[in-house]
């Protein structure tokens, strides 16, 4: 295995152009590389054309080195026209294991010997996908956080059969290419981040169900308080600073315990029951107000890249004093 520089990567395959997919071609695309694409939907070139072209301005106002070029995007009709010659493979393909692997089996006759391929795959077990391929070595998980092309964080992972120097050639090849990779150590449903989302989400649903908020209460308790901070560091480094000059060991000191008590009262018995789930679904809708999902997405992104073109501006001001 001769695993080309990740700093030098220069042509990249999609496969599977959903709204994952089509989010990771135009991040590829905004970092200057070549991007060959294919999916099974008859439509899949004009829908891939479509989110490209909506995402563009957004692709652009991050594109703080001027790589981004546009008519790098090719796609391409069968699966092994679009891995040819690659270095690296993003697959998104939908969340069925048998999906997978009917795929899978025609990258192990054309899969190049170098090419890494990873996976976005959210809930899959990365072991039981690279099972019985060739190549296995060099499968990874790459699972991103939605929208791709916006939000930084890769989660990477090796399964049973992955090389180390695969996951370590990973790490560093999307943290060379505009995203924040982490290190999973070992496999479990749901990565990382997930289910740190879920958990907080388990407990947005109690709140609810409860009475102790109404959904739209629950989300502003959330978006207007520690998702602020959320978007400049995580819970453990936020707990740091609240420990004031003791750091993380005062934290822990003065607010360990009334933690530890709180636990004790978090409902860990949270089902979705039919009652439940008309609950969540009319608070919603209630705070919706009529707006379409394509109206809120599109409003969600607007903010985003004001967030990430202001962190991206400020922090690169900070280095550079």
């Amino acid at each position: 295995m001769n695993l080309s520089d990740p700093n030098s990567v220069s042509r990249v395959a999609i496969i599977g152009c959903g709204t994952i997919g089509a989010s990771w071609a135009a991040h590829f695309l905004g970092r200057g590389m070549q991007v060959t694409a294919w999916d099974p939907h008859p439509d899949g070139e004009s829908r891939l054309n479509a989110f490209v072209d909506k995402a563009w301005d957004g692709v652009v106002r991050l594109d703080l080195d001027g790589r981004a070029k546009r008519e790098n995007l090719q796609w391409c009709n069968t699966v092994e026209a679009a891995i040819d010659g690659v270095e690296f493979i993003q697959e998104s393909a939908p969340e069925r294991l048998e999906v997978k692997h009917e795929l899978y089996s025609r990258f192990d006759t054309a899969l190049g010997p170098d090419t890494v391929m990873s996976t976005s795959t959210s809930g899959l077990i990365l072991s039981e996908l690279q099972q019985g391929h060739a190549g296995a070595e060099r499968y990874v998980l790459g699972h991103p956080f939605n929208p791709p092309h916006l939000i930084p964080l890769v989660e990477v992972l090796g399964g049973k059969e992955t090389a180390p120097e695969v996951v370590d050639w990973t790490l560093d090849f999307y943290n060379a290419h505009g995203k924040k990779a982490i290190r999973l150590n070992h496999e479990v449903p749901g990565h990382l981040a997930n289910r740190m989302q879920s958990a907080i989400w388990r407990e947005a649903i109690d709140a609810v169900n409860s009475g102790l908020a109404s959904v739209e209460d629950v989300d502003a308790a959330i978006a207007y308080g520690p998702g602020l901070r959320w978007a400049l560091m995580g819970p453990h480094q936020i707990f740091a600073l609240a420990g004031g000059e003791g750091g993380m060991r005062n934290f822990m000191h003065h607010f360990g315990p009334p933690n530890e008590q709180w636990w004790e009262t978090l409902n860990s018995d949270v089902k979705l029951t039919e009652d439940v789930v008309e609950k969540i679904v009319a608070g919603v809708d209630e705070e919706q107000a009529g707006r379409s999902v394509g109206e809120i997405a599109g409003e969600r992104d607007i903010l985003l890249l004001d967030i990430l073109e202001t962190l991206a501006r400020t922090r690169q001001s900070l280095r550079d004093k």
